[in-house]
Protein backbone atom coordinates (compact mmCIF):
# COMPACT_ATOMS: atom_id res chain seq x y z
CA UNK A 1 0.00 0.00 0.00
CA UNK A 2 1.60 3.83 -1.22
CA UNK A 3 1.88 6.28 1.31
CA UNK A 4 -1.33 8.08 -0.24
CA UNK A 5 -3.61 5.43 0.19
CA UNK A 6 -2.66 5.03 3.09
CA UNK A 7 -3.16 8.82 4.55
CA UNK A 8 -6.08 8.33 2.32
CA UNK A 9 -8.04 5.88 4.20
CA UNK A 10 -6.88 7.51 7.42
CA UNK A 11 -8.62 11.02 6.54
CA UNK A 12 -11.46 8.73 6.02
CA UNK A 13 -11.66 6.94 8.62
CA UNK A 14 -11.13 10.13 11.21
CA UNK A 15 -13.85 11.59 9.22
CA UNK A 16 -16.52 9.21 9.49
CA UNK A 17 -15.64 8.74 13.49
CA UNK A 18 -16.05 11.94 13.93
CA UNK A 19 -19.36 12.22 11.95
CA UNK A 20 -20.66 9.59 14.13
CA UNK A 21 -19.52 11.76 17.42
CA UNK A 22 -22.54 12.62 20.24
CA UNK A 23 -22.79 13.40 23.59
CA UNK A 24 -22.07 9.78 24.37
CA UNK A 25 -18.83 9.34 23.00
CA UNK A 26 -17.83 12.59 24.87
CA UNK A 27 -19.15 11.22 28.24
CA UNK A 28 -17.31 7.64 27.38
CA UNK A 29 -14.38 9.06 26.54
CA UNK A 30 -14.06 11.56 29.87
CA UNK A 31 -15.28 8.80 32.02
CA UNK A 32 -12.26 6.35 30.70
CA UNK A 33 -9.64 9.53 31.11
CA UNK A 34 -11.25 10.09 34.70
CA UNK A 35 -10.37 6.24 35.30
CA UNK A 36 -6.99 6.39 33.81
CA UNK A 37 -5.73 9.54 35.81
CA UNK A 38 -7.27 8.38 39.25
CA UNK A 39 -5.12 5.31 39.05
CA UNK A 40 -1.80 6.86 38.18
CA UNK A 41 -2.38 9.95 40.53
CA UNK A 42 -3.69 6.83 43.36
CA UNK A 43 -1.51 4.68 42.64
CA UNK A 44 0.48 3.58 45.62
CA UNK A 45 3.79 1.30 46.33
CA UNK A 46 3.14 -1.42 49.27
CA UNK A 47 5.30 -1.42 52.13
CA UNK A 48 6.96 -4.26 51.67
CA UNK A 49 6.31 -6.85 48.74
CA UNK A 50 3.30 -9.18 49.42
CA UNK A 51 5.43 -12.12 48.51
CA UNK A 52 7.45 -11.74 51.64
CA UNK A 53 4.04 -11.87 53.55
CA UNK A 54 2.70 -15.13 52.38
CA UNK A 55 5.40 -16.72 54.00
CA UNK A 56 6.86 -15.26 57.11
CA UNK A 57 8.34 -18.46 59.06
CA UNK A 58 10.72 -21.41 57.35
CA UNK A 59 9.27 -24.89 58.53
CA UNK A 60 11.78 -27.46 59.00
CA UNK A 61 12.21 -30.38 56.82
CA UNK A 62 11.82 -33.23 59.06
CA UNK A 63 9.83 -33.05 61.73
CA UNK A 64 9.27 -35.60 65.16
CA UNK A 65 6.38 -37.94 65.22
CA UNK A 66 3.79 -36.22 67.13
CA UNK A 67 5.27 -32.55 66.87
CA UNK A 68 4.81 -30.23 63.76
CA UNK A 69 7.81 -28.55 61.82
CA UNK A 70 10.24 -26.33 63.61
CA UNK A 71 9.14 -23.32 63.16
CA UNK A 72 11.89 -19.85 63.05
CA UNK A 73 11.67 -16.60 61.44
CA UNK A 74 13.48 -15.63 58.39
CA UNK A 75 15.82 -13.84 60.34
CA UNK A 76 17.54 -17.17 62.02
CA UNK A 77 17.30 -19.40 59.56
CA UNK A 78 17.93 -22.77 60.41
CA UNK A 79 21.51 -23.11 59.22
CA UNK A 80 22.50 -20.63 61.24
CA UNK A 81 22.56 -20.18 65.52
CA UNK A 82 19.38 -18.12 67.00
CA UNK A 83 20.68 -15.10 68.07
CA UNK A 84 21.53 -15.33 71.51
CA UNK A 85 22.96 -11.65 72.73
CA UNK A 86 23.86 -7.85 72.11
CA UNK A 87 27.39 -9.06 70.05
CA UNK A 88 29.40 -6.37 72.24
CA UNK A 89 32.93 -5.10 71.30
CA UNK A 90 35.19 -4.89 74.08
CA UNK A 91 37.37 -1.91 74.09
CA UNK A 92 40.47 -3.21 71.63
CA UNK A 93 39.06 -6.27 70.48
CA UNK A 94 39.64 -6.81 66.56
CA UNK A 95 36.70 -5.80 64.67
CA UNK A 96 36.97 -8.99 63.09
CA UNK A 97 36.75 -10.84 66.45
CA UNK A 98 33.34 -11.89 67.84
CA UNK A 99 31.71 -10.03 70.32
CA UNK A 100 30.39 -11.04 73.54
CA UNK A 101 26.70 -11.86 75.02
CA UNK A 102 27.08 -9.24 77.18
CA UNK A 103 24.60 -8.73 80.12
CA UNK A 104 22.80 -5.98 81.11
CA UNK A 105 25.36 -4.26 82.60
CA UNK A 106 26.60 -3.61 78.99
CA UNK A 107 22.82 -1.74 78.10
CA UNK A 108 23.46 0.98 80.61
CA UNK A 109 27.54 0.95 79.36
CA UNK A 110 25.54 1.69 76.16
CA UNK A 111 23.67 4.69 77.46
CA UNK A 112 26.20 6.44 79.16
CA UNK A 113 28.77 5.85 76.06
CA UNK A 114 26.57 7.17 73.40
CA UNK A 115 25.49 6.64 70.01
CA UNK A 116 29.10 5.31 68.16
CA UNK A 117 29.50 7.69 65.01
CA UNK A 118 29.36 4.09 62.62
CA UNK A 119 25.94 3.78 63.90
CA UNK A 120 24.39 6.96 62.26
CA UNK A 121 24.21 10.20 64.60
CA UNK A 122 26.40 9.90 67.77
CA UNK A 123 25.07 11.61 70.74
CA UNK A 124 23.19 10.01 74.13
CA UNK A 125 19.30 9.96 74.58
CA UNK A 126 17.65 11.42 77.71
CA UNK A 127 15.38 10.13 80.31
CA UNK A 128 12.43 11.86 81.85
CA UNK A 129 10.09 11.67 84.62
CA UNK A 130 6.47 12.74 83.58
CA UNK A 131 4.83 14.39 86.77
CA UNK A 132 1.05 15.04 85.93
CA UNK A 133 0.02 17.61 83.06
CA UNK A 134 2.61 20.08 83.97
CA UNK A 135 5.86 19.27 84.75
CA UNK A 136 8.58 17.03 83.10
CA UNK A 137 11.51 16.26 84.89
CA UNK A 138 14.84 15.40 82.86
CA UNK A 139 17.51 13.34 85.07
CA UNK A 140 21.57 13.73 83.88
CA UNK A 141 22.78 10.40 82.66
CA UNK A 142 25.71 10.90 85.89
CA UNK A 143 23.20 11.27 88.45
CA UNK A 144 21.52 8.44 87.43
CA UNK A 145 24.63 6.43 87.58
CA UNK A 146 25.50 7.49 90.87
CA UNK A 147 22.51 6.28 92.40
CA UNK A 148 23.22 3.04 90.76
CA UNK A 149 26.40 2.92 92.26
CA UNK A 150 25.21 4.02 95.91
CA UNK A 151 22.27 2.24 96.08
CA UNK A 152 23.55 -0.84 94.86
CA UNK A 153 27.05 -0.46 97.21
CA UNK A 154 24.49 0.08 100.25
CA UNK A 155 22.48 -2.97 99.99
CA UNK A 156 25.32 -5.30 99.52
CA UNK A 157 27.39 -3.39 102.83
CA UNK A 158 23.80 -3.95 104.27
CA UNK A 159 24.51 -7.78 103.33
CA UNK A 160 21.79 -7.99 101.18
CA UNK A 161 21.18 -10.21 97.71
CA UNK A 162 17.81 -10.68 97.02
CA UNK A 163 16.34 -7.45 96.02
CA UNK A 164 12.44 -7.44 95.92
CA UNK A 165 11.40 -3.77 93.31
CA UNK A 166 7.86 -2.80 94.44
CA UNK A 167 7.74 0.75 92.48
CA UNK A 168 5.77 1.68 89.48
CA UNK A 169 7.08 2.74 86.26
CA UNK A 170 10.29 4.91 87.59
CA UNK A 171 13.64 5.89 87.30
CA UNK A 172 14.42 4.72 90.69
CA UNK A 173 12.89 1.14 89.33
CA UNK A 174 15.34 0.90 86.55
CA UNK A 175 18.43 2.45 88.75
CA UNK A 176 17.30 -0.52 91.28
CA UNK A 177 17.77 -3.18 88.27
CA UNK A 178 21.01 -2.03 86.92
CA UNK A 179 22.72 -1.76 90.80
CA UNK A 180 20.98 -5.48 91.37
CA UNK A 181 23.02 -6.05 88.01
CA UNK A 182 26.96 -4.28 88.77
CA UNK A 183 27.07 -5.30 92.58
CA UNK A 184 25.67 -9.28 92.16
CA UNK A 185 22.16 -9.04 93.45
CA UNK A 186 18.93 -10.47 92.45
CA UNK A 187 16.73 -8.68 90.99
CA UNK A 188 13.14 -9.08 91.85
CA UNK A 189 10.87 -7.50 89.48
CA UNK A 190 6.80 -7.27 92.09
CA UNK A 191 4.14 -6.45 90.34
CA UNK A 192 3.03 -3.40 91.48
CA UNK A 193 -0.37 -2.28 93.19
CA UNK A 194 -0.93 -5.92 94.24
CA UNK A 195 -3.28 -7.10 97.89
CA UNK A 196 -1.22 -7.63 101.10
CA UNK A 197 -1.23 -11.26 100.95
CA UNK A 198 -0.41 -11.53 97.56
CA UNK A 199 2.98 -9.23 97.94
CA UNK A 200 3.91 -11.63 100.93
CA UNK A 201 3.28 -14.60 99.14
CA UNK A 202 5.83 -13.11 96.33
CA UNK A 203 8.31 -12.07 99.04
CA UNK A 204 8.08 -15.11 100.74
CA UNK A 205 8.89 -17.43 97.94
CA UNK A 206 11.58 -15.45 96.27
CA UNK A 207 13.13 -14.98 99.81
CA UNK A 208 13.73 -11.28 99.53
CA UNK A 209 15.83 -9.76 102.32
CA UNK A 210 15.74 -6.37 100.49
CA UNK A 211 12.56 -4.23 99.50
CA UNK A 212 12.61 -1.17 97.20
CA UNK A 213 9.48 0.73 97.48
CA UNK A 214 6.98 3.91 98.10
CA UNK A 215 5.27 5.08 101.23
CA UNK A 216 1.51 4.63 100.62
CA UNK A 217 1.76 1.89 98.33
CA UNK A 218 3.88 -1.19 100.63
CA UNK A 219 1.98 -2.83 103.54
CA UNK A 220 5.09 -2.12 105.89
CA UNK A 221 3.53 -3.41 109.13
CA UNK A 222 1.36 -6.63 107.54
CA UNK A 223 4.58 -7.47 105.90
CA UNK A 224 7.00 -7.74 109.26
CA UNK A 225 4.67 -9.30 110.57
CA UNK A 226 3.80 -12.27 107.99
CA UNK A 227 7.86 -12.09 106.53
CA UNK A 228 10.32 -11.68 109.25
CA UNK A 229 12.94 -12.64 107.15
CA UNK A 230 12.73 -9.15 105.75
CA UNK A 231 16.11 -7.24 106.72
CA UNK A 232 16.16 -3.79 104.77
CA UNK A 233 14.04 -1.54 103.92
CA UNK A 234 14.52 1.99 101.04
CA UNK A 235 11.95 4.28 100.83
CA UNK A 236 11.61 6.00 97.52
CA UNK A 237 9.97 9.32 98.86
CA UNK A 238 8.68 11.99 96.78
CA UNK A 239 9.27 15.80 97.03
CA UNK A 240 6.28 16.53 99.20
CA UNK A 241 7.27 13.90 101.96
CA UNK A 242 10.80 14.14 102.02
CA UNK A 243 10.54 16.49 105.34
CA UNK A 244 9.04 13.28 107.24
CA UNK A 245 11.53 10.83 109.32
CA UNK A 246 11.18 7.38 106.86
CA UNK A 247 14.17 5.91 108.99
CA UNK A 248 12.19 5.39 111.95
CA UNK A 249 11.22 1.38 112.68
CA UNK A 250 7.59 1.84 114.59
CA UNK A 251 7.43 -0.18 117.95
CA UNK A 252 6.80 -3.89 118.28
CA UNK A 253 8.14 -4.21 114.96
CA UNK A 254 11.97 -5.07 116.36
CA UNK A 255 14.94 -3.28 115.62
CA UNK A 256 16.47 -6.15 112.80
CA UNK A 257 15.25 -4.09 109.63
CA UNK A 258 17.25 -1.42 108.48
CA UNK A 259 14.94 1.29 107.14
CA UNK A 260 16.58 4.04 104.63
CA UNK A 261 15.37 6.15 102.03
CA UNK A 262 16.58 6.59 98.30
CA UNK A 263 17.39 10.62 98.97
CA UNK A 264 19.37 9.72 102.31
CA UNK A 265 21.79 7.27 100.75
CA UNK A 266 22.67 9.50 98.17
CA UNK A 267 22.76 12.89 100.15
CA UNK A 268 24.64 10.80 103.07
CA UNK A 269 27.69 10.26 100.39
CA UNK A 270 30.47 12.76 98.96
CA UNK A 271 29.21 14.57 95.84
CA UNK A 272 31.85 12.91 93.53
CA UNK A 273 31.10 9.56 95.25
CA UNK A 274 29.97 6.65 93.26
CA UNK A 275 30.15 8.74 89.91
CA UNK A 276 32.00 5.61 87.66
CA UNK A 277 30.86 2.47 87.54
CA UNK A 278 32.41 -0.41 88.18
CA UNK A 279 35.20 -1.95 85.81
CA UNK A 280 34.04 -4.10 83.29
CA UNK A 281 34.71 -7.61 83.84
CA UNK A 282 32.96 -9.67 81.48
CA UNK A 283 34.16 -12.67 83.41
CA UNK A 284 32.51 -11.70 86.58
CA UNK A 285 29.39 -13.47 88.03
CA UNK A 286 25.71 -11.48 87.70
CA UNK A 287 22.54 -12.73 89.44
CA UNK A 288 19.54 -14.04 87.74
CA UNK A 289 16.01 -11.48 87.48
CA UNK A 290 12.78 -13.22 89.01
CA UNK A 291 9.58 -11.79 87.59
CA UNK A 292 6.29 -13.02 88.15
CA UNK A 293 3.29 -14.39 86.22
CA UNK A 294 -0.28 -14.92 87.29
CA UNK A 295 -2.38 -16.82 84.97
CA UNK A 296 -5.30 -17.38 86.84
CA UNK A 297 -7.23 -15.28 89.61
CA UNK A 298 -6.65 -16.88 93.02
CA UNK A 299 -4.06 -19.11 91.65
CA UNK A 300 0.13 -18.52 92.88
CA UNK A 301 1.97 -16.94 90.55
CA UNK A 302 4.51 -18.38 88.86
CA UNK A 303 8.08 -17.28 89.93
CA UNK A 304 10.00 -17.25 86.46
CA UNK A 305 13.96 -17.11 86.70
CA UNK A 306 15.23 -14.96 84.10
CA UNK A 307 19.19 -15.33 83.35
CA UNK A 308 21.04 -12.16 81.63
CA UNK A 309 21.75 -14.44 79.16
CA UNK A 310 17.71 -14.59 78.44
CA UNK A 311 17.27 -11.56 78.48
CA UNK A 312 20.17 -9.83 75.99
CA UNK A 313 18.60 -12.37 73.42
CA UNK A 314 15.61 -11.06 74.01
CA UNK A 315 16.98 -7.36 73.55
CA UNK A 316 18.89 -8.09 70.48
CA UNK A 317 15.85 -9.33 69.09
CA UNK A 318 13.86 -6.74 69.41
CA UNK A 319 16.56 -4.30 67.75
CA UNK A 320 16.57 -6.72 64.50
CA UNK A 321 12.56 -7.59 64.22
CA UNK A 322 12.39 -3.94 63.00
CA UNK A 323 13.63 -2.57 59.18
CA UNK A 324 16.87 -1.06 59.50
CA UNK A 325 15.61 2.70 58.50
CA UNK A 326 12.93 2.21 61.87
CA UNK A 327 14.66 0.64 64.15
CA UNK A 328 14.90 2.70 67.26
CA UNK A 329 17.28 5.58 67.25
CA UNK A 330 18.28 8.96 68.93
CA UNK A 331 15.09 10.44 67.28
CA UNK A 332 12.94 8.75 69.22
CA UNK A 333 11.15 9.36 72.64
CA UNK A 334 10.10 5.86 74.14
CA UNK A 335 7.34 5.41 76.86
CA UNK A 336 6.77 2.11 78.31
CA UNK A 337 2.76 2.50 79.34
CA UNK A 338 2.64 -0.61 80.26
CA UNK A 339 3.89 -2.32 83.69
CA UNK A 340 7.40 -2.80 83.75
CA UNK A 341 7.50 -6.12 85.82
CA UNK A 342 6.18 -7.27 82.90
CA UNK A 343 9.22 -9.09 80.63
CA UNK A 344 7.87 -8.13 77.38
CA UNK A 345 7.58 -4.48 78.33
CA UNK A 346 11.22 -4.08 80.09
CA UNK A 347 13.08 -6.08 77.21
CA UNK A 348 11.42 -3.36 74.97
CA UNK A 349 12.65 -0.55 77.77
CA UNK A 350 16.55 -2.08 77.47
CA UNK A 351 16.27 -1.79 73.72
CA UNK A 352 15.19 1.55 73.68
CA UNK A 353 18.25 2.72 76.05
CA UNK A 354 20.67 0.23 74.49
CA UNK A 355 19.43 2.12 70.83
CA UNK A 356 20.30 5.76 73.06
CA UNK A 357 16.60 6.24 72.09
CA UNK A 358 15.17 8.85 74.94
CA UNK A 359 12.99 7.35 77.21
CA UNK A 360 10.36 8.75 79.54
CA UNK A 361 8.80 7.04 82.70
CA UNK A 362 5.25 7.50 83.70
CA UNK A 363 3.90 6.37 87.38
CA UNK A 364 0.62 6.08 85.28
CA UNK A 365 1.93 3.44 82.92
CA UNK A 366 0.55 -0.29 83.58
CA UNK A 367 -2.18 0.65 85.94
CA UNK A 368 -4.32 3.29 83.86
CA UNK A 369 -6.27 2.06 81.08
CA UNK A 370 -6.26 5.48 79.24
CA UNK A 371 -3.69 6.05 76.96
CA UNK A 372 -3.94 9.76 76.61
CA UNK A 373 -3.49 9.70 80.40
CA UNK A 374 -0.54 7.73 80.22
CA UNK A 375 0.92 9.87 77.44
CA UNK A 376 -0.43 13.24 78.70
CA UNK A 377 2.82 15.96 79.25
CA UNK A 378 4.84 14.06 76.75
CA UNK A 379 4.42 13.10 72.40
CA UNK A 380 6.46 9.74 72.58
CA UNK A 381 7.27 8.25 68.90
CA UNK A 382 7.17 4.42 70.33
CA UNK A 383 4.60 3.27 72.83
CA UNK A 384 4.55 -0.21 74.86
CA UNK A 385 0.58 -0.62 76.00
CA UNK A 386 -1.70 -3.36 76.94
CA UNK A 387 -4.46 -5.03 75.21
CA UNK A 388 -6.87 -3.55 77.88
CA UNK A 389 -5.36 -0.05 76.94
CA UNK A 390 -5.72 -0.43 73.16
CA UNK A 391 -9.07 -2.29 73.39
CA UNK A 392 -10.81 0.92 75.62
CA UNK A 393 -8.94 3.36 73.12
CA UNK A 394 -10.62 1.62 69.92
CA UNK A 395 -13.89 1.04 71.60
CA UNK A 396 -14.00 5.25 72.63
CA UNK A 397 -12.71 6.13 69.13
CA UNK A 398 -15.03 4.25 66.89
CA UNK A 399 -17.87 5.03 68.86
CA UNK A 400 -17.29 8.54 67.26
CA UNK A 401 -17.04 7.50 64.14
CA UNK A 402 -21.16 8.15 62.86
CA UNK A 403 -21.37 10.56 59.83
CA UNK A 404 -21.36 9.85 56.17
CA UNK A 405 -17.91 11.51 55.31
CA UNK A 406 -16.44 10.62 58.94
CA UNK A 407 -17.15 6.92 57.66
CA UNK A 408 -16.47 7.32 53.96
CA UNK A 409 -12.83 8.69 55.34
CA UNK A 410 -12.38 5.50 57.41
CA UNK A 411 -13.10 3.07 54.65
CA UNK A 412 -10.42 5.27 52.09
CA UNK A 413 -7.83 4.69 54.70
CA UNK A 414 -8.73 0.95 55.31
CA UNK A 415 -8.36 0.52 52.17
CA UNK A 416 -5.08 1.69 51.76
CA UNK A 417 -3.71 -0.33 54.84
CA UNK A 418 -5.88 -3.91 53.91
CA UNK A 419 -5.68 -3.50 50.13
CA UNK A 420 -2.67 -1.12 49.17
CA UNK A 421 -0.67 -2.67 51.62
CA UNK A 422 0.89 1.40 52.46
CA UNK A 423 -0.22 3.35 55.74
CA UNK A 424 -2.55 5.99 54.72
CA UNK A 425 -0.70 9.12 54.15
CA UNK A 426 -2.69 13.01 55.17
CA UNK A 427 -5.41 13.76 52.42
CA UNK A 428 -8.58 16.22 52.14
CA UNK A 429 -10.72 13.09 52.79
CA UNK A 430 -8.65 12.03 55.57
CA UNK A 431 -8.92 14.85 57.40
CA UNK A 432 -12.46 14.51 58.33
CA UNK A 433 -11.36 12.00 60.70
CA UNK A 434 -8.37 14.35 62.57
CA UNK A 435 -11.26 15.70 65.45
CA UNK A 436 -11.95 12.00 66.38
CA UNK A 437 -8.35 10.63 66.39
CA UNK A 438 -7.39 9.89 70.39
CA UNK A 439 -5.35 12.91 71.67
CA UNK A 440 -1.84 10.75 72.34
CA UNK A 441 0.71 13.00 73.69
CA UNK A 442 -0.76 16.62 72.63
CA UNK A 443 -0.23 18.11 75.77
CA UNK A 444 3.76 19.68 75.61
CA UNK A 445 4.28 21.01 79.11
CA UNK A 446 7.38 23.75 78.50
CA UNK A 447 10.10 21.11 79.97
CA UNK A 448 9.04 18.51 78.03
CA UNK A 449 11.20 17.13 74.76
CA UNK A 450 10.17 18.17 71.28
CA UNK A 451 7.27 17.04 69.74
CA UNK A 452 7.19 13.71 67.96
CA UNK A 453 4.88 12.04 65.63
CA UNK A 454 3.31 8.40 67.18
CA UNK A 455 5.09 5.86 65.23
CA UNK A 456 5.25 2.38 66.72
CA UNK A 457 2.73 0.90 69.10
CA UNK A 458 3.60 -2.55 70.57
CA UNK A 459 0.89 -4.63 72.72
CA UNK A 460 1.75 -8.33 73.66
CA UNK A 461 -1.07 -11.03 74.28
CA UNK A 462 -0.02 -13.19 77.38
CA UNK A 463 -0.49 -16.67 76.66
CA UNK A 464 -2.81 -19.04 79.16
CA UNK A 465 -4.15 -16.45 81.41
CA UNK A 466 -7.64 -16.96 81.96
CA UNK A 467 -10.65 -15.40 83.95
CA UNK A 468 -11.05 -12.27 85.14
CA UNK A 469 -7.48 -11.51 84.45
CA UNK A 470 -7.72 -12.47 80.79
CA UNK A 471 -6.74 -9.57 78.81
CA UNK A 472 -8.93 -9.22 75.20
CA UNK A 473 -7.62 -10.87 72.05
CA UNK A 474 -7.09 -7.97 69.64
CA UNK A 475 -8.63 -8.95 66.04
CA UNK A 476 -7.05 -8.18 62.79
CA UNK A 477 -9.72 -5.43 61.96
CA UNK A 478 -9.35 -3.61 65.75
CA UNK A 479 -5.46 -3.63 64.88
CA UNK A 480 -5.97 -2.14 61.92
CA UNK A 481 -8.56 0.24 62.89
CA UNK A 482 -6.15 1.41 65.69
CA UNK A 483 -3.83 2.25 62.90
CA UNK A 484 -5.72 4.24 61.24
CA UNK A 485 -7.04 5.98 64.33
CA UNK A 486 -3.38 6.44 66.01
CA UNK A 487 -1.24 7.02 62.77
CA UNK A 488 1.57 4.36 64.11
CA UNK A 489 2.39 0.62 62.98
CA UNK A 490 1.02 -1.76 65.60
CA UNK A 491 3.08 -5.19 66.81
CA UNK A 492 1.04 -7.65 68.37
CA UNK A 493 3.12 -10.35 70.09
CA UNK A 494 2.44 -13.36 72.02
CA UNK A 495 4.05 -13.41 75.27
CA UNK A 496 4.53 -16.10 77.75
CA UNK A 497 5.98 -16.52 81.54
CA UNK A 498 9.31 -18.42 80.70
CA UNK A 499 10.38 -16.64 77.52
CA UNK A 500 11.86 -13.21 77.90
CA UNK A 501 10.39 -10.80 75.41
CA UNK A 502 7.95 -12.18 73.00
CA UNK A 503 7.69 -15.86 71.85
CA UNK A 504 6.15 -14.16 68.24
CA UNK A 505 5.05 -10.95 66.88
CA UNK A 506 3.46 -9.69 64.02
CA UNK A 507 6.01 -8.37 61.13
CA UNK A 508 6.30 -4.57 60.94
CA UNK A 509 4.48 -4.54 57.43
CA UNK A 510 1.60 -6.64 58.12
CA UNK A 511 -1.39 -4.70 57.45
CA UNK A 512 -3.72 -7.73 56.26
CA UNK A 513 -7.12 -8.21 57.57
CA UNK A 514 -8.15 -11.95 56.57
CA UNK A 515 -11.73 -12.40 55.79
CA UNK A 516 -14.45 -10.37 58.06
CA UNK A 517 -11.46 -9.33 60.48
CA UNK A 518 -12.57 -11.34 63.37
CA UNK A 519 -9.25 -13.63 63.45
CA UNK A 520 -6.07 -12.93 65.09
CA UNK A 521 -2.39 -14.01 64.85
CA UNK A 522 0.79 -13.08 66.76
CA UNK A 523 3.46 -13.42 63.20
CA UNK A 524 6.61 -15.49 62.79
CA UNK A 525 9.06 -16.45 65.58
CA UNK A 526 11.69 -13.93 66.47
CA UNK A 527 15.13 -14.19 65.78
CA UNK A 528 15.37 -15.75 69.56
CA UNK A 529 12.88 -18.13 69.12
CA UNK A 530 11.54 -20.85 67.55
CA UNK A 531 8.50 -22.62 67.98
CA UNK A 532 6.66 -26.19 67.20
CA UNK A 533 3.17 -28.01 68.10
CA UNK A 534 3.05 -30.58 69.96
CA UNK A 535 0.14 -33.68 70.43
CA UNK A 536 -1.76 -32.09 73.30
CA UNK A 537 -5.33 -34.53 73.90
CA UNK A 538 -7.34 -34.92 71.03
CA UNK A 539 -5.60 -32.26 69.16
CA UNK A 540 -3.33 -34.54 67.08
CA UNK A 541 -0.28 -33.67 64.31
CA UNK A 542 -0.96 -35.10 60.94
CA UNK A 543 1.13 -34.16 57.49
CA UNK A 544 -1.82 -32.29 56.77
CA UNK A 545 -2.88 -30.61 60.25
CA UNK A 546 -0.75 -28.79 62.17
CA UNK A 547 -2.30 -28.24 65.41
CA UNK A 548 -1.32 -28.47 68.89
CA UNK A 549 0.14 -27.08 71.86
CA UNK A 550 2.70 -24.69 71.24
CA UNK A 551 6.16 -25.04 72.44
CA UNK A 552 9.38 -22.80 72.55
CA UNK A 553 12.84 -22.84 72.10
CA UNK A 554 15.60 -20.60 72.06
CA UNK A 555 17.90 -18.95 74.30
CA UNK A 556 15.35 -16.45 75.32
CA UNK A 557 13.54 -19.05 77.12
CA UNK A 558 14.18 -20.32 80.63
CA UNK A 559 15.89 -24.15 80.60
CA UNK A 560 16.05 -23.65 76.32
CA UNK A 561 12.37 -25.07 75.90
CA UNK A 562 8.85 -24.26 77.50
CA UNK A 563 5.27 -25.66 76.86
CA UNK A 564 2.89 -23.02 77.16
CA UNK A 565 -0.37 -24.73 77.57
CA UNK A 566 -2.05 -23.33 75.06
CA UNK A 567 -3.15 -24.94 71.30
CA UNK A 568 -1.99 -22.82 68.30
CA UNK A 569 -2.28 -23.64 64.60
CA UNK A 570 0.42 -22.30 61.85
CA UNK A 571 -1.82 -20.77 59.12
CA UNK A 572 -1.18 -20.97 55.55
CA UNK A 573 1.27 -18.14 55.97
CA UNK A 574 3.39 -19.12 58.39
CA UNK A 575 2.30 -17.81 61.50
CA UNK A 576 1.02 -18.87 64.74
CA UNK A 577 -2.26 -17.85 65.70
CA UNK A 578 -4.79 -19.84 68.53
CA UNK A 579 -6.26 -22.61 67.18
Amino acid sequence: MSAGNFLSQLDEGLSSLLGQWNSYSTGMVTLLVVILTYSIMTRVEPDIHPMLLARQAQGSSVRQEGESPIYRGHSAPHSLPLNSGLNVKDAGASKWAPGRDGDLRDVWRKVISGAAPADGPSGKGRIFTVLGSEKVLEHKLDDITRQINLVGQHIASQGGSKVAIYLPNSVEFIATLFACSFYNLTAILLPFDEPEDVIISMLQRSNADTVVTAPGAFPFDSVVKSYPSLRQLIWVVDEGSKHMDWNEVPKGMGGSINVSTWQDILHDNPVAAGTELPAADSSSEVKDVIVFWRSEPGTLEEMVRFTHGNLVSAISAQLTAVPAKERFSLADLFLPAASLSSSFTLVLTLAALYSNASVAFNSVAGTSPDLILATTGIAPTIIVATPETLKKTHEETKAKIGSLLTRLSHWVQTRSLVQNGAMPVASFLASYNDSIRPRIGSNIVPAAPAPGKLRLIYVAHPAGVKGAAAPPLLSEATISDLRVFTGARVIYALAAARCAGAVTQTQFHDYRVAGDGTGSHFGPPLSSTEILLRDSGAHKISDDNYTGEIVVRGPAVVGGEAALGVIGTMREDNVLAYA
